[in-house]
């Protein structure tokens, strides 16, 4: 850890935690307000739910509040913060527990073709990067790794969905951020010994339930030139309704999940079959137009797609409303130049990322 940047934060907490337990409630709202974000991308990794960890943030700032006077200053205000944080969550997962299963539908996929299950987790939502830009800081910096590419991907957070629930929280202590066993052994209030066990008990779980190229995978925020060039493609491909531009961008075992809806597709040939269909005029899955708007979540390249409705919508075309309206958020994950999962999530998460709800 940067010791003078710790000591100068422990003495700039001080004073304004003084303040606070004096009753200055403005004081104590500025001072957390600094770590909102880092916390709640903390949260995040505890529990897979963007909209859960904004709730559970503010559950431990009211906490904090209420135990203002407990913080003697023998950690940092922000050790202090992340161990109610870490609590709230533990606290939330209790009363909800959950575990990811594999899916109990068959998936969407030719007849005749074995696949295994990926894991199902409904609760999954994606973290904008737009917000995890607000609170990166430099790469010499210990705190970079809150926000590193390899520990926020999607795939990474449904793999320590697997653990339980202490297990997760001892992984992301001490392989995401960076803390020491001493210190996180404080901040679960358990022995050291417990915590090397834990995480010796996790890293291999986590490994089991990572993609095969997740070691191949950069650390780096940036998407590189062939991202974005790929990312340019998948919209033209699909505001053209180019179902054969669609299936040269697919691996050939890429595979699509929609949470929280059960239903998922495998493999190139069952995706084509879909795409083919939205885009038949024909078809009763036909939508209408596509509009789409590159975007990012989770350090991966994502897709807003819009869509502009067709004669079912006459009336509000002859008022002169020819809007897109939001559809589904695709977060892909792309392996060799190719996509190799899609995770589409429903509009309502738009907002999350300055999105509008119509074009």
């Amino acid at each position: 850890m940067n010791t003078t940047k710790e000591r100068a934060d422990r003495d700039d907490d001080r004073a304004v935690v003084a303040a606070a337990q004096a009753g200055d409630q403005s004081a104590f709202a500025d001072l957390v307000e600094r770590h909102r974000r880092e916390l709640q991308v903390h949260c995040y990794r505890m529990l897979g739910s963007f909209e859960e960890s904004e709730d559970l943030v503010q559950e431990t700032f009211l906490r904090a509040w209420r135990r203002r006077e407990s913080f003697q200053g023998r950690s940092t205000f922000r050790a202090w913060l992340y161990r109610i944080a870490t609590n709230a969550c533990l606290d939330f997962l209790r009363k909800h527990p959950r575990t990811p299963r594999p899916y109990e539908v068959a998936p969407e996929m030719p007849s005749g073709v074995a696949v295994e299950a990926p894991p199902e987790t409904p609760w999954l939502q994606p973290y904008p990067d737009r917000l995890l830009d607000a609170i990166a800081p430099g790469d010499a910096e210990p705190d970079a790794r809150v926000v590193a590419k390899e520990t926020i991907e999607l795939a990474f957070l449904v793999a320590i969905q697997h653990l339980p629930p202490r297990q997760r929280a001892v992984l992301i202590m001490r392989d995401v951020l960076g803390w020491s066993a001493n210190e996180t052994a404080a901040l679960l209030e358990v022995s050291v010994a417990a915590v090397k066990s834990a995480l010796q008990r996790a890293r291999p779980t986590v490994k089991q339930h990572l993609p095969q190229q997740r070691m191949e995978w950069a650390p780096a925020a940036d998407p590189t030139q062939e991202e974005r060039a790929l990312l340019q493609r998948y919209i033209d491909a699909h505001q053209r309704a180019d179902t054969a531009a669609v299936a040269e961008l697919l691996r050939e075992d890429v595979l699509l999940t929609m949470p929280p809806h059960p239903v998922w597709f495998a493999g190139r040939e069952s995706l084509i079959a879909l795409t083919s269909q939205v885009n038949d005029p024909g078809s009763p899955w036909h939508l209408g137009r596509w509009r789409s708007v590159a975007t990012r979540a989770n350090r991966q390249p994502a897709v807003a797609h819009y869509v502009q409705y067709p004669d079912a919508d006459a009336t509000r075309q002859l008022a002169g409303d020819f809007a897109y309206r939001a559809q589904v958020l695709d977060v892909l994950r792309i392996e060799d130049g190719r996509v190799a999962q899609i995770t589409a999530f429903e509009p309502h998460v738009f907002p999350a990322f300055g999105l509008p709800l119509t074009l």
